[in-house]
């Protein structure tokens, strides 16, 4: 078996410059040829991004980097900060200077800021539905490749609790890792001892009461989970874990729950007693912030 040591390594995940940088390439090409026929040459003056709805910005840095990286010489001044609620008409961000270059950054720049803020406002949807209830959102992986710290940044910015960031920072045994480990109780003796050495959680994955009662029990030492995953569950066999679990001798695993969460059903999951509720809609399916960019001197 391939040990950590002996993986192959993928390099370092993508800055935000060479996404920018990305970005950037594949929108100009070889020129902007709209401004470079419309624009006077050395024509400035000043233009704002406004909301045009209501919701929670985030990536204005990343924004404010996109104006900088195409003309250095433009001056970007952020109005709000990731994690402020704007309502439409709210100044997020002003830039000035060139108006071929404001223009030239403007959609790559809209696409970074819409994006994030469309995330964080999910979270932010998400984490209102429960309040109260002393329960806490989680994102998931289901992120854009290559955007997943701009997005995990985004959805903590909504008031979500960031979920592993990938797959070498937490330990989470699903369904096809306890089948090709022989069983619950197999792969958590198999993953628990090397978490602990390693200083990482381990979470496992559940179905059923059934298969709950088997990962409380733990491995062949009785250590159980950091954590334990209630996949697809109805609210019914929820409150029946998070009994079972209460009732419980020794360290109590926190639960999660997963599976089809939505804006309608979270606030009942919650009441459960669970102790985590992760959403993989707050990143792959949020719909962008609606902003614009405004000349307002020329």
């Amino acid at each position: 078996m391939m040990t950590l040591r002996e993986s192959p390594r993928f390099g370092a995940a993508l800055s935000l410059e060479s996404l920018i940088e990305a970005a950037l390439a594949e929108d100009l090409g070889p020129g902007d040829v709209t401004c470079e026929w419309t624009v006077p040459s050395g024509a400035g003056g000043e233009a704002v991004i406004v909301s045009k709805a209501k919701g929670v910005v985030a990536g204005v840095e990343a924004a404010a980097a996109v104006f900088r990286r195409f003309d250095p010489d433009l001056q970007v001044i952020t109005n709000r900060d990731d994690g402020d609620t704007v309502e439409p008409g709210d100044l997020v961000l002003t830039v000035s200077g060139s108006l071929a270059s404001i223009l030239g950054a403007e959609r790559t720049a809209l696409n970074f800021l819409g994006r994030l803020s469309g995330i964080a406002t999910a979270a932010r949807r998400f984490t209102d539905a429960i309040a109260g209830t002393g329960c806490r959102v989680l994102d998931t992986r289901k992120t854009t490749p290559g955007w997943r710290a701009l997005e995990k940044a985004a959805a903590a910015a909504g008031g979500a609790v960031n979920h592993r960031a990938g797959l070498f920072d937490m330990v989470l045994i699903k369904e096809n890792h306890i089948r090709a480990a022989g069983g619950i109780r197999a792969a958590l003796e198999g993953a628990i001892a090397p978490a602990r050495e390693a200083g990482i959680e381990v979470e496992i994955e559940v179905t059923g009461h059934d298969e709950f009662e088997q990962a409380l029990a733990g491995n062949d030492g009785g250590d159980r989970p950091d954590r334990i995953l209630l996949d697809n569950m109805t609210v019914e066999e929820l409150d029946r874990c998070v009994r079972t679990v209460s009732d419980a001798p020794g360290p109590r695993p926190r639960l999660e729950a997963s599976g089809g969460v939505t804006l309608t059903t979270v606030r009942r999951i919650a009441e459960t007693g669970v102790d985590f509720i992760s959403a993989g809609a707050i990143t792959h399916s949020a719909p962008a912030l609606d902003l614009s960019l405004q000349v307002r001197q020329a």
